[in-house]
């Protein structure tokens, strides 16, 4: 008799806001610019405008040309060095083993996702990049000398969902369209939406929630903790159908994500007990 494969859970997660506080380019590289940080965002706002370009887009290129002018190298290096020096929020580092070891006792197996507007070469170089089995977040081309040349993808609050779906279809390479747009059967999917569960915090996210949600997983807004309107917006969410849960962004074992968490995947389990039992 073959060996019953484990009931799998992805979690899906945004990074800015949700794992790390604040925006990871203020970090290092927009101090380096010599500009505030507000100048910066608000300049990439006004070039999408006069240009009628995408938001994400226009702020990848914003940071070529600054960098360019401040005369910055801008490689995989360099951003891997900057990405090592972000802050993750309380308990971000030991949740994952102990997320992991959770399931585990419970017959389940965890795989983790990032789905970010934020850049993909940062989120490499942080200590917490081994966890997950795709990073997906916008990311840049590269010349012969490992210096970014040019956007090469960029993920917008819209285009978040298409990898939901590649992690519903295991379709995870992102150059490749040929299992995506294929009819799947829902039971054939390798994840089902129900055993999903997305973590987000803002506006970018609302998309992934409502997909997430509607489709019978689980969404939880996360706020970061004594930020003025925070706990208010993640709330809104909400009340607007959006989300399961408004949390604070705090991930030690006896924070409210935790014990949410852990029994959302009580539930999966649960229930894949019961379509083994039918």
């Amino acid at each position: 008799m073959s060996k019953r494969k484990k009931p799998v859970i992805a979690i899906l997660y945004d990074f800015d806001g949700t794992l790390s506080p604040g925006n990871m380019q203020e970090y290092d590289f927009i101090p380096e610019l010599g500009v505030p940080a507000k100048s910066f965002w608000n300049e990439a706002v006004e070039l999408a405008k006069s240009q009628k370009a995408d938001a994400i887009l226009s702020y990848m290129k914003l940071m070529l040309d600054k960098a360019k002018a401040k005369s910055l190298k801008i490689d995989r290096k360099q951003f891997s060095e900057y990405g090592s020096k972000l802050n993750l929020f309380d308990g971000v580092e030991q949740w994952f083993p102990k997320i992991n070891s959770y399931a585990a006792q419970n017959g389940l197996l965890i795989q983790h996702f990032i789905v970010s507007s934020g850049l993909r070469e940062m989120i490499e170089g942080t200590v917490i990049a081994p966890y997950f089995k795709k990073i997906y977040a916008s990311g840049f081309m590269y010349d012969q000398h490992d210096v970014a040349v040019w956007p090469a993808l960029a993920i917008n609050y819209t285009t978040k969902t298409q990898y939901v779906f590649r992690i519903n279809k295991d379709s995870l390479d992102e150059s490749d369209n040929s299992v995506i747009n294929k009819y799947v059967a829902e039971e054939n999917r390798v994840i089902p939406f129900s055993n999903m569960i997305f973590i987000g915090d803002g506006e970018t996210d609302i998309p992934c929630m409502r997909l997430v949600k509607d489709k019978g997983g689980h969404s939880i807004a996360v706020y970061t903790p004594n930020k003025k309107g925070a706990k208010e917006k993640a709330k809104q969410l909400v009340n607007e159908k959006r989300a399961h849960a408004a949390l604070k962004a705090d991930y030690r074992e006896n924070g409210d994500i935790f014990k949410i968490v852990c029994s959302i995947m009580d539930k999966v389990k649960a229930s894949e007990d019961i379509k083994r039992a039918s």
